[in-house]
């Protein structure tokens, strides 16, 4: 019988992916990442689902990869376990072309692989006990899973490259400064669900589009920008929220 490595939970409009072998600090290996695509794939085919929450089990959002069950036969060519290694890193990377806002509570350690999934997430929410491990060189992996383009994205190319050649785990507060994380809560899953009410509170075309935009913004010049923009802003002026949020301001 397959154990259930990762629970899909709805509540409303709120769906959560929760990591769920807290015996293990949620490692993973190719049984779960497996449930986790299968997951994923879930909440983008469900069109009542608003936002998503991450979340790990127990103590440990993700302590990183089982890498005996990771990696299998390291004696293969490169191109091998490259093409295998892309496999097992599209099982999580699907988190980003979710068209909802999705949410990271990292309660406790976040280490390698771990930290990536949070990274893929829009909104990474850190507990006080949060630690976020970018360990890979420490262990004489370069790093995978595009991490070293989610923290450079997220930190910069200084604060990036400091972090993946020392290998240092990184504590909570230091992550929010850094913007690894977005911002440090006493209880993160509490505080994502709050935030993820919120969004889910709008609609689906608009929060996909504030996503499109600002990842245009990131690859592209402002030209661009103004482009996107002007279409997505146009297209929710006649949104029954902004004519609902216009009839109160006017008075009528």
């Amino acid at each position: 019988m397959t154990s259930t490595l990762v629970l899909l939970e709805s509540d409303g409009p709120l769906r959560t992916i929760r990591l769920n072998a807290p015996e293990r600090r949620n490692a993973l290996d190719l049984e779960l990442l497996a449930q986790l695509t299968t997951a994923i794939a879930t909440v983008k085919a469900d069109a009542d689902a608003r936002a998503l929450i991450v979340a790990g089990a127990g103590k440990s959002f993700c302590a990183g990869a089982n890498l005996e069950s990771m990696f299998g036969d390291i004696t293969r060519p490169v191109h091998e376990l490259r093409e295998h290694l892309k496999s097992v890193y599209a099982s999580f990377l699907g988190l980003r072309d979710l068209a909802i806002p999705t949410l990271a509570a990292v309660q406790g350690a976040a280490v390698g692989a771990g930290l990536n999934i949070a990274l893929a997430c829009d909104i990474v929410v850190a507990g006080p006990h949060a630690a976020f491990g970018p360990t890979f060189a420490d262990i004489g992996l370069h790093p995978g899973g595009g991490c070293s383009f989610m923290l450079t994205e997220r930190m910069g190319p200084a604060h990036a490259v400091a972090a993946l050649l020392s290998g240092e785990v990184i504590k909570a507060v230091d992550a929010v400064r850094l913007g690894l994380a977005n911002l440090l809560a006493e209880d993160p899953e509490a505080k994502a669900t709050e935030m993820a009410s919120r969004y889910a509170s709008r609609t689906k075309e608009l929060n996909a589009n504030i996503k499109r935009s600002v990842r245009i913004a990131a690859t592209s010049d402002l030209e661009a920008s103004i482009d996107f923009e002007s279409w997505a802003q146009a297209s929710s002026v006649g949104g029954d929220e902004f004519r609902r949020y216009l009839q109160e301001f006017l008075g009528d």
